[in-house]
């Protein structure tokens, strides 16, 4: 008992360097649940974004169809940087990747993805994304949609709104993307 005060006093002057600081622990927790929703995404296992999405329900039915999308359309990460606070309610994660789609066209440019995560008592309660597309990724969507409306109305159907096929969907439109390019370099 005689060394409980000196133990109590030595506590406090380290600053109880091993107690987490309250803070620090409320930003550091979205931020890995932040993290573990991107790899989720990444995995190309629903099941797994469902659970790191599980208070999100809302959010899921599209962001299931754009990781069949993602997966079909073969993604690859070649930038991920770590997720960001962006303010008290939102977390923002972006990934620069490779895929078919952008390579169907030719730009030489790689799209990167902006994963913004809704944060409510420390849980992701909403997911949406972004994307820099190039013009030339809505203009072939256009031309898409125009010259071939039976790819929106067979593999797209419920195009990014929980749409069945979403793996068939972007190999079509990869298809349509080619046949755009080719019709658009004729010219």
């Amino acid at each position: 008992m005689r060394y409980l005060p000196a133990l109590l006093a030595a506590l406090s002057l380290s600053g109880c360097s091993g107690l987490e600081h309250p803070q620090r622990a409320s930003t550091e927790q979205p931020l890995v649940a932040a993290e573990r929703l991107i790899d989720a995404f990444y995995s190309f296992d629903p099941k797994q974004l469902r659970a790191a999405m599980n208070d999100a329900p809302a959010s899921q039915p599209q962001l299931l169809y754009y990781q069949g999308w993602a997966q079909g359309g073969n993604y690859a990460i070649l930038d991920r940087q770590p997720c960001q606070i962006a303010s008290d309610s939102e977390i923002t994660c972006a990934i620069t990747v490779r895929d078919d789609l952008i390579a169907a066209l030719g730009t030489g440019f790689w799209v990167t993805d902006k994963f913004h995560l809704t944060i409510r008592d420390g849980r992701i309660v909403a997911v949406r994304n972004s994307s820099n597309d190039p013009p030339e990724f809505e203009l072939a969507l256009k031309w898409l949609q125009r010259e071939k409306p039976e790819v929106m109305t067979g593999p797209c159907r419920g195009f990014f709104a929980g749409g069945p096929t979403p793996g068939d969907c972007v190999r079509a439109v990869v298809a349509g993307f080619k046949a755009y390019r080719v019709n658009h370099e004729a010219k």
